[in-house]
């Protein structure tokens, strides 16, 4: 009796080679499960990076086309890599690869889209000229539906150094000639003299050129400079995007296509690259 209860309990007990294999099966489910989790982990944080890097490019997408659409025509340059300018309006000069951003006259389409109140819904421009009215000549333009102290308002807003509508030019239809504010009341925008203007229906009122240019890397919104073609872009920018590896651009007729590529560093041997084309009229 006694020799059949010591049997039944030595039964009971784990064997060293029971033991072993006890072990070494959890290592290899240990094993697996780590594997999962990394396999997890790593398709997260590649997600994530290729989610930031959509955004990011989309998000510069639409601010960039957002300020083209604006760009008044035959106003637009190429921006070479040695930071000379070449008219949009003839062939590339030399390989687009040396070429390194755009620059351009912008309509101030903020002035032109805000209304004074409810109860009165002139725009600050309305870019219409009563050419029949007597206080319209060479150098007057009474511009019905205007209420330009809110152009004039918005403008200093806008502007970092703190320009006016009298730092702004007027634009005609089929003519890149910049004309310059003399002064603005009311309704009536008075223009420097200038010899060989002809007064035109319809008008553009610019206070600022814009400039993209890549550089070391960062795509960089410049702005708050002259408002006429090809003029030095100064110093007032904003960045954009970083880690930007392409920026390509091709201008036909009056459509402007973009194409717009950043990466998302995800480690030290992998980086995600998110790329965005856009076409504006």
């Amino acid at each position: 009796m006694k020799l059949r209860l010591l049997l039944q309990q030595s039964r009971s007990a784990y064997t060293l080679i029971e033991l072993i294999f006890a072990i070494i099966i959890l290592g290899i489910v240990s094993g697996i499960g780590s594997q999962i989790v990394a396999q997890v982990y790593e398709s997260y944080i590649i997600q994530r990076a290729t989610h930031r890097a959509t955004i990011k490019t989309e998000l510069a997408s639409l601010a960039i086309a957002n300020r083209i659409k604006d760009a008044i025509p035959g106003t637009i340059f190429r921006i070479k890599n040695d930071n000379t300018l070449e008219s949009a309006e003839v062939g590339l000069s030399i390989s687009g690869n040396n070429y390194k951003g755009l620059q351009w006259v912008s309509a101030d389409s903020d002035s032109f889209e805000a209304i004074r109140s409810n109860a009165d819904r002139r725009s600050g421009w309305s870019g219409f000229v009563d050419v029949e009215n007597p206080s319209t000549d060479i150098n007057h333009m009474k511009t019905s539906g205007s209420y330009l102290p809110l152009a004039n308002t918005i403008i200093g807003n806008l502007s970092p150094s703190g320009k006016s509508i009298a730092n702004a030019y007027v634009y005609f239809p089929n003519d890149s000639t910049s004309y310059a504010v003399q002064s603005a009341a009311g309704d009536i925008i008075t223009l420097a003299s200038a010899a060989n203007k002809t007064i035109k229906e319809h008008y553009k009122l610019a206070w600022t050129s814009y400039a993209l240019v890549v550089e070391n890397g960062d795509l960089n919104l410049y702005y708050d400079f002259a408002a006429s073609p090809a003029t030095a872009r100064g110093n007032t920018k904003e960045l954009l995007l970083k880690n930007v590896t392409t920026f390509k651009f091709k201008i036909a007729g009056s459509t402007i296509r973009f194409k717009l590529c950043v990466q998302e560093e995800v480690g030290d041997d992998y980086n995600i690259t998110s790329c965005k084309e856009k076409a504006v009229f």
